[in-house]
């Protein structure tokens, strides 16, 4: 690393930062107001900037959400054995209501032709 052999003295260091100065912000008028406001920055007294409503202070700002979506996670193998559990299920299920209803309509039909026969006696 290195290192200065001798201290720099009061003269040089000013010398040096002579050109080390402070400068004015840019300003600019704001053209739906008027008023004086930094440039490329939102108007602090209306709100607006580059001639869009964009901070609650404005009386036309709507506020816009954005919903950010989450990316879809990879289904882990023992999600998947239970996500086809689950159908397997419901197809389960829906098989023995169809199967159900068939036979209520076999015994309905059964039930027609028994008192078909005993109206024909």
């Amino acid at each position: 690393m290195a290192v200065p052999k001798k201290r720099t003295g009061h003269s040089a260091q000013g010398h040096r930062r002579s050109n080390w100065k402070a400068t004015k912000p840019e300003t600019t008028k704001c053209p739906n107001c008027g008023e004086t406001k930094l440039a490329h920055t939102v108007c602090t007294a209306c709100g607006y900037y580059k001639g869009k409503a964009v901070s609650i202070k404005s009386p036309d700002y709507v506020e816009t959400v954005v919903e950010k979506k989450k990316p879809a996670k990879k289904a882990s193998k023992k999600a998947v054995k239970e996500e086809t559990k689950a159908e397997e299920k419901v197809l389960e299920a829906e098989e023995t209501k169809v199967v159900e209803a068939e036979e209520a309509k076999a015994e309905v039909v059964d039930e027609e032709k028994v008192i078909e026969e005993k109206e024909s006696e």
